[in-house]
């Protein structure tokens, strides 16, 4: 089976996209093209793939994207039996083309489109009723011309039909630790792992670092949006907490291994209320506690595998006695890392997942 993946808003470093349905695919013998913003990104393309630069789509930038990637699927769709798409504005470059006869197209629904665009900052305030609105048509199109595969189970809600659901679960390593682990400096690391985002809770990861007790040292794992690099950069250098920046995934996920607790601080957007957030299941796949906001798929998590403890929405301190609880009473954070583990072992290893993803694809492909 050829796939054809693409994608205009994605870091080409996405770990749904390339570390979990490419390595997939290839695992399975399939070939892959993969279309991405490589170079708006500032990086290489994977190896064993057919790699195509594409511009990226920001903001309200985002035309000239979309047309140069129906250029794109136009003259590649012929050449294979799926096409991948991971971005809704990508349903535009499919629409009234001949893709739609040549091959499967997919689309991943990563997320609640409509909720997101409430969301976007980019998009003005009193535009956003008429683009969620928009949103739906776009959805309902989708559901008519081309096959659609849902990250979460939540999201059939907005749909009439049934389908196919791959959850955004994540690669369960063999062994870890679940014991806390000093660095050379003798401090605990409490870590966050992700983009960092005022929706994410950046300002409570820049309010709590120096609530912490000092013995614990905030590490934060992933780029920043441009509006928080110079905040996070001072904190930095005032030594209040270690900013990595891009961090290459799999060094990043090493680095979760022997942290104290690590960090997933939403806030109450409507778009991450169904949705469970990847970094909490790496945490808990990697031995780590978990501190968590209360979004409806996050508190159920939480609670139904008693992997961490949960916080209220935009309360520093509040995050910061949970990291003292945590720290004074090991055996409650060993039996959170404990609990955490063994749900990531039985429910959310992508190694199942990833099965059920190809297999998919492979049937789409057969019928077509």
């Amino acid at each position: 089976m050829r796939v054809l993946v693409c994608t205009v808003v994605h870091d080409p470093q996405d770990a749904r996209i390339r570390f979990r349905q490419i390595e997939a695919l290839l695992a399975a013998g399939h070939e892959v093209t993969y279309a991405a913003p490589f170079t708006a990104y500032g990086r290489t393309a994977p190896d064993g793939v057919r790699a195509v630069d594409l511009a990226r789509a920001t903001g309200r930038h985002r035309l000239r994207a979309v047309l140069a990637a129906r250029r794109t699927l136009a003259g590649l769709a012929g050449s294979h039996d799926v096409v991948l798409l991971h971005d809704p504005e990508l349903l535009l470059a499919v629409m009234r083309s001949a893709t739609l006869r040549r091959t499967v197209v997919v689309w991943d629904v990563h997320e609640d489109t409509a909720a997101a665009v409430g969301m976007r900052a980019w998009v003005p305030r009193l535009l956003r009723r008429i683009a969620r609105a928009g949103v739906r048509v776009l959805e309902t199109w989708a559901e008519k011309h081309v096959r659609l595969l849902l990250a979460e189970h939540a999201y059939a809600e907005r749909f009439a039909r049934p389908h196919p659901v791959v959850p955004n679960s994540v690669v369960v390593p063999d062994h870890v630790t679940t014991t806390a682990q000093r660095d050379e400096s003798g401090r605990l690391r409490l870590v966050y792992l992700g983009r960092v985002t005022y929706a994410r809770g950046a300002r409570v990861l820049l309010d709590l670092a120096p609530l912490l007790p000092r013995d614990v040292v905030l590490e934060v794992i992933g780029p920043a949006d441009d509006d928080l690099r110079a905040a996070l950069e001072t904190a930095r250098d005032d030594g209040a907490l270690l900013w990595r920046g891009f961090v290459p995934n799999d060094e990043a996920l090493h680095r979760l291994d022997g942290a104290l607790a690590g960090l997933s601080l939403l806030r109450a957007e409507p778009n991450y209320a169904h949705s469970r957030p990847t970094k909490l299941m790496e945490y808990m796949a990697h031995g780590v506690a978990v501190i968590s906001t209360p979004n409806p798929a996050s508190r159920e998590l939480v609670e139904r595998t008693q992997a961490g403890v949960l916080v209220p929405f935009d309360d520093a301190s509040a995050v910061a006695d949970a990291v003292r609880r945590l720290v004074e009473d090991d055996e409650l954070r060993a039996q959170m890392a404990t609990s955490g583990r063994a749900a990531a072992l039985t429910e959310l290893d992508w190694a199942a997942d990833g099965r059920r993803f190809v297999a998919t694809l492979e049937g789409w492909a057969a019928r077509s």
